[in-house]
């Protein structure tokens, strides 16, 4: 069983005890940039120690280095915060995305056309990571932006990646997985929640009828590579008193359809032109 990324960066290095090419320094100043979350942007020392399982010494001592390179700061000297120069780690990554870089016409085209909020997502270990997004000129409860994450078998996006899954990868995370009842309609079982990834596998698009957030209707559909394989997704939010479920399938798919054929197109020609395209091995899903 291949081991879940999340393992990897433990506060003692364990998973790679005795490999002598294993920083286990760099695993844990990443862990404490991983820490921050949207929720919790302010942590200090004793928090950070406490999440992650890191020492509070090795902790201080990363925050240090992290402050005098410029990714975090405390104005009072004990609660710590990431700094804007935190996004160049992930901006080269998404400059060289085929799909990122070329996306984002369609996306605003789809967007305007819809007056509602556009996004693609690709899977990370066990969430969905935002790499593009055009918002509408509506106010959504939820806050999301590039680089955001939700977890995958909430979101209709990453129930169409997970649809399209290797059963064994598949089996692993679902095993992982915490499900959470955000909702009254969230899917609580894992049973529920593998016969729903069948039939989104069946259909073609997931519909998440207000099951992360009441009020908040997502559908997604995914978008294939070169070699046929569901590489991230493409979905629309709309507020559910603006537009039923119904009306969402009927008035949306198509044009969801449509655009997310074009960004296909672009991506399989982007990633002939390269060695490889955005998502690494391990994380590409087999149809």
């Amino acid at each position: 069983m291949d081991k879940h990324p999340d393992d990897l960066l433990t506060g003692d290095g364990d998973p790679f005890k005795g490999d002598p090419n294993f920083m286990a320094s760099l695993a844990r100043g990443l862990e404490v940039i991983q820490a921050f979350t949207p929720q919790r942007p302010l942590l200090s020392i004793s928090q950070i120690s406490q999440k992650t399982g890191i020492p509070r010494a090795a902790v201080r001592r990363c925050l240090y280095t992290l402050s005098k390179l410029g990714f975090v700061y405390a104005e009072d000297g004990k609660h710590f915060q990431l700094r804007p120069r935190i996004l160049a780690l992930g901006h080269a990554w998404l400059a060289s995305t085929p799909l990122a870089r070329s996306a984002q016409p369609v996306l605003r085209h789809l967007s305007e056309m819809l007056n509602e909020s556009c996004s693609i997502a690709t899977l990370d270990g066990d969430d969905i990571l935002y790499i593009a997004r055009a918002s509408s000129s509506r106010i959504m409860t939820i806050d999301l932006d590039i680089g955001s994450r939700l977890p995958a078998w909430a979101t209709s996006m990453g129930r169409v990646l997970l649809s399209h899954q290797p059963e064994e990868k598949l089996n692993d995370m679902l095993a992982r997985v915490t499900m959470i009842r955000y909702t009254p309609q969230t899917v609580d079982s894992v049973a529920k929640l593998r016969a729903e990834l069948k039939r989104v596998h069946q259909q073609g698009y997931a519909l998440n009828d207000q099951e992360l957030e009441m009020g908040l209707r997502s559908l997604a559909v995914p978008l294939f590579n070169a070699q046929g394989q569901a590489q991230a997704a493409l979905n629309v939010g709309v507020h559910a008193g603006q537009m039923s479920a119904r009306e969402m399938i009927d008035r949306v798919l198509p044009e969801l359809q449509k655009a997310a054929r074009e960004l296909t197109l672009l991506l399989r020609l982007a990633c002939r032109s390269q060695v490889s395209c955005f998502a690494s091995a391990d994380l590409r899903s087999a149809t």
